[in-house]
């Protein structure tokens, strides 16, 4: 059925008539720009490990999705795995890495057996194993079943469970796997989203893709939308589209007649934009310049009925479980966050306990070697920020409105 939709025609190209150098040129002409959170052009990464001077490199697929309200990786896993493994063929050719990997969390269990299905059909066909297509071409990919945690997903804390130590992000120099990767060899790194968009640009062309989207950020992106909605799910819109047509148009509003009262755009890690602010363009660039972020575009809705001291009490505590206890900063900060909205959420903190908080917030933003406890620092900034009132009305009233 993949095949008949134009499947692994891509991969056919590459092996015949594209070279590695033709590859990239054509992902960079597109504007492809990563989907797992950064937005970093995916033409320059690929360049960067082909042209590494080490020759030893791999390949990694991270499907390692862990954060709140993000969930379209494991969608595409589960209903598009050909899909994928077209993309992790030609990203792990194109690289010429020695070995391929998915990472894929251990949780998903459903994903798994439908990878490998794809896997053996794909390899019952010539198109990965032994001599693929009577190319001479070997490569093989490989499931890694990951941990389940939220730190497992940043790409160096992944490979370090690769290699059999703790899910911990790497001390930044070297900074990227580019570089210093699996094994201390250059890696490519990319996620799911992004690698199934490559099987189409390479079989349409980069003029195909640029085609929606904006100028910086073309294509398309999926969405998760959850939260206070209708109809909550997985949605794929031209990046651009404002973030009201997501969330009235396919979200089917908020109901019960309630209003927006405000929107994670990139999940908790981001600040919230407000029920004024629908109508910005959901896209890497008018979402930081708006002071917030798409990351990996998990995007959270919450009505007017919530409390938005519990709603931030409740990613605090996420924060707080999801460290994984090596920056002290991160340890103690994330700990301290959660104790102190605790403390208020019951309604014993004190105007003390709100001054703290941003001060803590000032302090622990940007200390950790991946982004965890800025994710948790922003949280509470943007909530103190945005909803001051309602941490106001907590210590007033010495309860929950």
């Amino acid at each position: 059925a993949y095949e008949r939709a134009g499947g692994y025609e891509a991969w056919r190209r590459c092996l015949q008539d594209m070279s590695r150098d033709d590859v990239v040129a054509e992902i960079k002409k597109a504007g492809l720009r990563g989907r797992g959170g950064a937005g970093f052009p995916t033409g320059i990464k690929w360049e960067k490990v082909l042209n590494h001077r080490v020759k030893d490199r791999y390949f990694v697929c991270n499907a390692g999705e862990h954060e709140p309200g993000t969930f379209k990786d494991r969608y595409l896993v589960n209903h598009r795995p050909h899909q994928l493994l077209e993309g992790c063929l030609i990203a792990a050719h194109t690289v010429n890495a020695k070995a391929a990997f998915i990472y894929l969390n251990h949780e998903y269990e459903e994903e798994h057996r439908h990878l490998e299905q794809a896997m053996a059909q794909a390899k019952a066909k010539g198109l990965i194993g032994k001599n693929i297509m009577g190319s001479g071409l070997d490569l093989e990919i490989e499931i890694f079943s990951g941990q389940g945690s939220y730190v497992a997903g940043e790409e160096t804390a992944m490979l370090e469970s690769m290699q059999g130590r703790p899910a911990m992000p790497r001390q930044k120099p070297p900074f990227y796997p580019t570089d210093f990767g699996l094994y201390g060899k250059p890696t490519l790194v990319n996620n799911v989203e992004t690698l199934c968009n490559i099987p189409q640009i390479i079989r349409r062309g980069a003029g195909w893709f640029t085609e929606v989207g904006t100028e910086k950020c073309p294509g398309t992106m999926l969405f998760s939308l959850s939260g206070a909605v209708n109809t909550p799910g997985v949605y794929e819109l031209p990046l651009g589209s404002p973030l009201r047509v997501l969330i009235e148009q396919y979200g089917g509003g908020v109901p019960n007649g309630r209003k927006v009262k405000a929107v994670f755009p990139g999940g908790p890690a981001f600040s919230m934009v407000t029920a004024d602010q629908l109508d910005l363009a959901m896209d890497f660039d008018s979402l930081k310049k708006a002071g917030t972020g798409l990351g990996s575009a998990g995007v959270i809705v919450v009505d007017d009925a919530t409390c938005m001291v519990a709603q931030t009490l409740k990613f605090s505590n996420f924060f707080k479980g999801e460290s994984c206890g090596q920056c002290p900063p991160c340890r103690m900060g994330t700990i301290n966050l959660a104790t102190l909205m605790e403390k208020i959420e019951r309604g014993e903190g004190t105007q003390k306990d709100m001054d703290s908080l941003l001060q803590l917030c000032g302090f622990v933003k940007g200390t950790g070697y991946c982004t965890l406890v800025t994710g948790a620092a922003v949280l509470v900034q943007s909530s103190m920020k945005l909803f001051r009132h309602e941490f106001e009305e907590h210590i007033r009233l010495q309860r929950c409105p």
